[in-house]
């Protein structure tokens, strides 16, 4: 679509000043963006230009085509979200804002920052629901011009589109995308099979289109008999549908049922029923293919009938009939609802019923609102909002809509939490029925409650299957357990600073308890002491970072005499491999804040009573200016035959049989491991500490690149404490 095209568009449906308005956005667009190209050597503006195009097509209003020429302004060019606001208005600002990538922001993985940006933009669409509807039309085009793209990105674009964008049109109703997509993304991820079930859809289209035109001649006949206006035509058949019934129901092209469609549209619902009674009269219908949408809608709004009959040549002809309202929801979704109508568009004549059809979404992405990690909100979200579903009722006959496979538990907590959390049972169609027991679409479910529960079980957390249920009972847990963990994990923490031996007024301060919260990601001083609580981290490494700096100043105190060491203790003199430069008779150790090693470049430092400590030159306690006048000169000498301890901090993405992986890798470097500890953030980000015993920094480098090489490892790196 040109520019001139989109503006005859809209003028087709829009105000004066709205097409004025949509003007401006072009010429900021235009400007913003030149000199950029696109992969098909296109001007970049044209991208903008389509996806407007598509959402005009929608008929959507001046504010939202405005915002998708203005959609990758922030994020490609050096526009700002103040300048858009400044110029376009809040909406506008908001709605390209939700629609911007994440790339400024660095992540440790392309996956967590897909991840992130797909989070981000179903937050903005909770805001407001235009943010997706600019996402799909972005996300159509771009497919649309997958070949440009090098194979590699053309089918993880594809593979995207099917799992969540794709899905997601589907959830919102909006047909005329979904479809496109679909096929879009096959023909790129499995080219045989698309272009195979093209092929076989030519081979025999004009006998169909025949036998369909005859069938709406008998329809018609019949209908104008009984004095019902309809429209009646051949529904179009589109290539994924086929494929994913041949694939599920292990079907051959010819088995498809549905492979011959009509769509009846007329005026009123009583008309529907009339017409459906018609369709039976002419022909018998199949057993189990009828399904009335008008008397239970899709949760996507979706609303018709359809049913299957054995038509006058045995062939089996599939039926939807619809109203012209219901026919616009069946393709636009959602989207029919920001549809500009009358001169007004929703916000202005019911913005309330379009908060009821968005209700599920709502409901949750709130669930959702504590998951920490990206990958996790969005695994969460797909098991919800793009599963398969069943429907069953409440004992009133209310609907309640929950993923395939749901339990009771599910069914309670989608009422309401207090309800999932003094559940005791549960009745399903009359019957007593375990927590675990799968429900089907139809089924009427009774909850029983006791004010006398305990509150839900740990089990209930592998009993339930929707995301919403879990994340409550999980909140349920942290909520009630959350005091008494936090006074366990102080005393625990007060305990081990008691232990090293420092006073706890000295190291409890709010700043250096804060600090040290604030080191280990936690929100505050009362996430930490839960954490340690429930052993999420050990007493011993806050402790350990608490005293850090009372550790250091004791180290570094007033300088002294160097001490002579007796005639019968020199032979330990070289006893680590050191040796002080020019001087004899020292008692020498290595220190164990940074623990050098044979073949790093190292400094001596005079201590007080106790010879000279070694520390590597990089060691933070020897960078100082006042403990210069301390330093001098030592030297690593001989080959010792002896190991010496280092720590290291292992940074990974936690899963199941990770510390195994780690510790194998460094058992089979034949090096001895003296002490390993982990721990796991809300993020799901591993750190294992480890000290293992070393015979020289080439030892060490082998063992920190074995260990590199694991799947999932981050990052590997030297500690001084």
């Amino acid at each position: 679509m040109t520019i001139e095209e989109l503006m005859t568009k809209v003028k087709t449906y829009l105000s004066p000043d709205d097409v004025q308005f949509i003007e401006r956005a072009y010429q900021f667009a235009r400007d913003a963006h030149e000199g950029q190209y696109r992969q098909s050597g296109e001007e970049y503006i044209n991208h903008p230009v389509e996806v407007a195009g598509i959402l005009a097509n929608l008929q959507l209003d001046a504010v939202t085509i405005a915002a998708a020429l203005l959609h990758d302004v922030i994020e490609d060019t050096t526009a700002t979200v103040e300048e858009l606001e400044e110029q376009f208005g809040e909406e506008v600002a908001l709605l390209v804002n939700g629609v911007t990538k994440l790339k400024r922001i660095k992540y440790k993985s392309q996956e967590e920052q897909q991840a992130e940006n797909h989070r981000r933009m179903f937050v903005a669409m909770a805001k407001d629901l235009r943010v997706i509807l600019i996402k799909l039309a972005d996300r159509l085009h771009n497919m649309r011009t997958l070949k440009y793209m090098p194979e590699e990105k053309r089918r993880k674009k594809a593979e995207e589109t099917l799992e969540i964008f794709a899905p997601l049109a589907h959830r919102l109703g909006i047909s005329t995308i979904k479809w496109e997509l679909e096929d879009i993304s096959l023909r790129y991820l499995n080219p045989q099979q698309y272009y195979r079930i093209v092929h076989l859809m030519k081979q025999k289209r004009a006998e169909r289109e025949q036998h369909i035109q005859k069938v709406i001649e008998i329809i018609r006949q019949k209908i104008e008999e009984v004095g019902i206006k309809a429209e009646i035509s051949g529904r179009p058949k589109h290539i994924y549908s086929i494929y994913r019934k041949m694939q599920e129901q292990k079907k051959a092209f010819n088995e498809i049922y549905d492979l011959m469609a009509i769509r009846i549209i007329v005026e009123t619902v009583r008309d529907c029923y009339a017409v459906l009674g018609i369709i039976h009269t002419c022909w018998k219908p199949l057993p189990g293919r009828f399904k009335d949408y008008i008397a239970m809608p899709k949760p996507n709004m979706y609303q018709s009938l359809h049913t299957t009959v054995m038509s006058y040549k045995g062939q089996p002809l599939e039926v939807q009939i619809r109203t012209h309202e219901m026919h616009r929801t069946a393709e636009y979704g959602i989207a029919a609802h920001w549809a500009y109508k009358e001169g007004k568009n929703l916000k202005e004549t019911s913005p309330s019923a379009l908060d009821e059809k968005l209700t599920w979404f709502r409901e949750v992405l709130e669930s959702q609102q504590d998951a920490q990690d990206a990958r996790e909100f969005m695994e969460s979200l797909k098991m919800d909002l793009f599963s398969d579903v069943v429907f069953v009722f409440t004992p009133k006959g209310d609907v309640i809509e929950l993923p395939a496979g749901s339990v009771p538990l599910d069914f309670a907590y989608r009422i309401h939490t207090e309800v999932g959390n003094r559940c005791v049972g549960a009745k399903v169609n009359g019957k007593i029925v375990p927590l675990d027991h799968e429900l089907k679409t139809g089924d009427i479910v009774e909850i029983l409650t006791s004010k006398h529960s305990y509150g839900p079980s740990r089990d209930w957390l592998k009993i339930a299957k929707s995301s919403t249920a879990k994340s409550k009972i999980k909140q349920f847990f942290k909520k009630e357990k959350r005091e008494e963990s936090i006074a366990k994990g102080k005393e625990l923490v007060e305990n081990e600073i008691t232990k090293q031996g420092f006073d706890l007024k000295q190291v409890l301060t709010e700043e250096n308890v804060d600090q040290v919260a604030k080191k280990f990601n936690f929100k505050g001083q009362e996430d930490m002491y839960a954490a340690v609580g429930y052993g999420g981290i050990t007493a011993s490494q806050i402790a350990t970072r608490l005293t850090e700096k009372l550790r250091r100043e004791q180290q570094l105190e007033k300088p002294v005499e160097l001490p002579e060491v007796p005639q019968d203790k020199r032979r330990k003199k070289f006893a680590h491999g050191v040796r002080v430069k020019g001087v004899d008779n020292l008692l020498i150790r290595l220190s164990r804040c940074c623990n050098p090693v044979p073949g790093d470049e190292i400094i001596g430092f005079i201590t007080k009573g106790r010879g000279v400590s070694v520390h590597r030159q990089d060691c933070p306690n020897v960078q100082r200016e006042e403990v210069k006048e301390r330093l001098l000169p030592v030297e690593w000498e001989g080959e010792p035959d002896y190991s010496y301890n280092v720590d290291i901090e292992i940074t990974a993405l936690d899963r199941r049989g990770l510390l195994n992986e780690v510790l194998q890798v460094v058992n089979e470097s034949k090096t001895n491991i003296i002490a390993v500890s982990g721990r796991t953030d809300r993020n799901r980000m591993a750190s294992i500490s480890m000290t293992l015993a070393i015979s020289n920094i080439d030892h060490l480098h082998k063992v920190v690149e074995r260990i590199k090489q694991i799947r999932d490892i981050f990052s590997v790196q030297r500690v001084t404490q």
